[in-house]
């Protein structure tokens, strides 16, 4: 016995049919989202990506500095600079200065080592004129370019990709070897303050659930007209709240 398939007005299976017309409401559908979803990612998502990607990528210093980024690449952790790493250095700092970037590198540093800004650009303004050997002239300048802390936080820049912005968020920094080790006890204030968020956020996660199950139990099982009220009741703080954020916003504004 033939199996009867229905068919439309002009022939066609009605299955068929059924799924060209789903398709189409499906398609229609996504395209009265589609302004919606576009504002969504570039004044939400866009943002929030950049931010990211700033978060792990800063090339300042290395594009400032290419010939310490190669110097930094080819010598080990731990090896002291020669005349060589010197006149690097030098010869870095004055096409730096010249292209305006060395204030960039500078601020790169700085990140690491407060202080270091002033000192990249004061080398830049006398580079040109330095004569070897560079490792005493530029000493002569500021005697911290000796410093092997310095050279070690511009060996950890020299990354254009790094993680240094999420390690300082937990207190963390590389020393000298570039062992990730733990910032001076006075420094660690990250940590703690993460600690106590979370902390506030379960407790009043905790007092939420506590009171809010009751509440929407008894809003269940109230009269309509009671548990109308009692929903008044509820949302009055968080109307309020709103209502004085909004008021604090246009004195600030206006002011």
């Amino acid at each position: 016995m033939a199996e009867l398939v229905l068919t439309t007005a002009d022939g066609r299976p009605l299955a068929e049919a059924l799924a060209v017309a789903e398709r189409r409401a499906k398609l229609r559908a996504f395209l009265l989202v589609t302004p919606l979803l576009a504002f969504i990612l570039i004044t939400f998502v866009s943002p929030i990506l950049q931010v990211l990607q700033q978060s792990v990528y800063n090339p300042r210093f290395s594009e400032a500095m290419p010939g310490m980024v190669t110097w930094f690449a080819t010598h080990p952790a731990g090896t002291e600079p020669d005349e060589a790493a010197y006149a690097v250095l030098v010869a870095d700092l004055t096409k730096a200065a010249e292209a305006k970037e060395v204030a960039g590198a500078g601020e790169r540093v700085n990140y690491e080592m407060p202080g270091t800004r002033s000192l990249f650009t004061a080398a830049g303004r006398k580079a040109k004129s330095l004569t070897p050997p560079y490792k005493e002239a530029l000493i002569a300048v500021d005697p911290k370019w000796g410093d092997p802390q310095l050279w070690a936080v511009m060996r950890q820049v020299s990354h254009a990709w790094s993680a240094d912005f999420f390690l300082a968020a937990l207190d963390l920094q590389h020393d000298q070897t570039g062992a990730i080790v733990r910032v001076a006890e006075k420094e660690r204030v990250y940590v703690d303050l993460f600690l106590r968020t979370f902390g506030m956020g379960a407790l009043i996660t905790a007092i939420c659930l506590v009171l809010g199950y009751p509440v929407a139990h008894l809003l269940a099982i109230l009269p309509v007209r009671k548990s109308n009220l009692l929903m008044i009741l509820v949302l009055l703080p968080f109307w309020t709240s709103l209502l004085v954020r909004t008021t604090s916003w246009i004195v600030l504004l206006q002011g």
